[in-house]
This record gives structure tokens, C-alpha cells and sequence, in this order.
């Protein structure tokens, strides 16, 4: 099993190096870090920002500080909200081209295990996803101390990025369920509607003030979207998230496995 998955594995790296999605996701991110910058470098001097032309003389910003605590949650919260649309478009790209390309009853008619296929597929994203994040915190330190952000140290750094990491892998869990609905819809369309579907009512649920028990909103929550003054979810909630990622890839497996690909 294990060289099946290392085969299927190297056939999904050369499909993503031969692709220009993991640029495209390189860039959503860069955008999304100097974004983050951005806001740091308006909240250290709003007035600086507006006489340079940055912003709009009667533009507000409020819920963050110019520090480094205040931009590694910003960092965050950029995880589980951007995250969540940039890491679905990855594993919807990753499931969905096979049905689009129409490479799909290729390699189902491969000798490779089904389940090897679609284990390969998620570990290829989720590494790419994990690198994007790298890529986001390594820019945002860049950015941090050209800034000069107060509030450095080592407690604040390792709080700071293991908050950012945890959010990645929360919300990467959550993505996997558009790799179901990329497979079961045999697409993209499916799964983009579900992913925004999902993000929606993440964001109107957790506005409810019943985001905790919602998986969807948990990410953003757990970043401290909702500010310093509110307790993050609870371990329920984080366990329903990852009882939800292990639930969609183990139903990619069975669907891959046994649904009917004859149409």
C-alpha cells in the first residue's frame, strides 16, 4: 500500500508542477500578507496614512493594535478566513480536474489502489497548504520588522504562530470536504458552490453567536476573530471539526472505491 500511495504521490506532483494554480495561490497569499502589513503600518499612525494618501479622510479602523500580539492574530484570522477559500480552491483543483480533464476513468482503470489515489491527493494538499502558510508567516515576520512592531518576544512569537499553525490545520480539515464534493459532483461547480455556501453561513452563524457549534465557523473563532475580550471554542468544538475532516476524507475513500464512474 505504502509504494501505491509513494506512485500515486509522485504522479500528483508532477500535475501540480505542470500547473499554474500553485502560483496563483502563492500570489492570493502574498496579497493576503502585504494586506496584513498594510493594516499594521495604518494602525501605527492613522494620520501618517491619511496625509500619504493611504486612506480615506474619514476612514475608521478599530478591533486591532500595532503590535506584534495584534498582527499574529491578524495572521490568523487571514488563515481561517482567506484560508478557507484559497486551501478549498486548492483541494476542489485537485479532485475536480479529473472529472473536467476527463482523466477520471483513466486513472481509475490504473492498478493503483482507488484509496491510494485519493490519500496521495489529500497529502499533496495538504502540504501545499501548510506551505502556504510558510510562505504567509515568513512574509509577515519580513513585514513585522520592517515595521518595527512593538511587543516582541519569544512567549508572544510561539503563541502567535502556534495559534496561525492550528488555525491552517483546522481549516484545512474542514477543506477536505470539498474534495468529497468535487468527487460525488464530479467538478468544480459542486464544490465551489459548497464552499461558498459553507463560508457564508460560517460567517452568519458565528454572528448568531452559534459559532462554536458550528465546524465551519470554529477556525475563525479560534483565531480571535471576535476579539480579545471572547473566549475561543471550546475542545467539543474542535474535536467536531476534526470529526468532520476525518469523516469527509474517509467518505472520499468509500465514494472513490465503490460509487459508479460509468457517467
Amino acid at each position: 500500500m505504502f509504494s501505491e500511495i509513494a506512485a500515486a504521490l509522485w504522479a500528483e506532483l508532477l500535475k501540480v508542477r505542470r500547473s499554474l494554480v500553485p502560483w496563483v495561490t502563492v500570489a492570493a497569499f502574498t496579497v493576503a500578507g502585504l494586506v496584513g502589513g498594510f493594516f499594521m503600518f495604518v494602525l501605527q499612525d492613522p494620520a501618517r496614512a491619511r496625509s500619504l494618501g493611504l486612506l480615506g479622510a474619514k476612514a475608521q479602523f478599530a478591533g486591532g493594535t500595532a503590535d506584534w500580539a495584534g498582527y499574529f492574530a491578524f495572521i490568523a484570522q487571514i488563515a481561517a478566513v482567506g484560508g478557507l477559500l484559497v486551501f478549498g480552491l486548492v483541494i476542489i483543483w485537485l479532485f475536480g480536474r479529473e472529472f473536467s480533464d476527463r482523466t477520471a476513468k483513466d486513472l481509475l482503470a490504473l492498478p493503483t489502489a482507488r484509496s491510494a489515489v485519493v490519500a496521495a491527493k489529500l497529502i499533496v494538499a495538504a502540504g501545499w497548504c501548510l506551505l502556504l502558510t510558510v510562505q504567509l508567516i515568513v512574509l509577515s515576520l519580513l513585514l513585522g520588522a520592517i515595521l518595527g512592531l512593538p511587543g516582541w518576544s519569544a512567549d508572544t512569537a510561539l503563541r502567535g504562530l502556534g495559534t496561525v499553525v492550528a488555525t491552517t490545520l483546522l481549516t484545512v480539515a474542514l477543506a477536505t470536504t470539498y474534495g468529497l464534493a468535487a468527487s460525488i459532483g464530479r467538478g468544480y461547480l459542486a464544490a465551489v458552490g459548497a464552499m461558498f455556501v459553507s463560508l457564508f453561513a460560517a460567517q452568519v452563524i458565528a454572528a448568531l453567536g452559534f459559532g462554536a457549534w458550528f465546524p465551519w465557523s470554529v477556525p475563525s473563532l479560534f483565531s480571535g476573530v471576535a476579539g480579545p475580550d471572547q473566549s475561543g471554542p471550546g475542545p467539543l468544538s474542535i474535536a467536531a471539526v476534526v470529526v468532520v475532516g476525518a469523516a469527509a476524507s474517509a467518505a472520499t475513500v468509500i465514494w472513490w472505491e465503490h460509487a459508479d464512474h460509468d457517467h
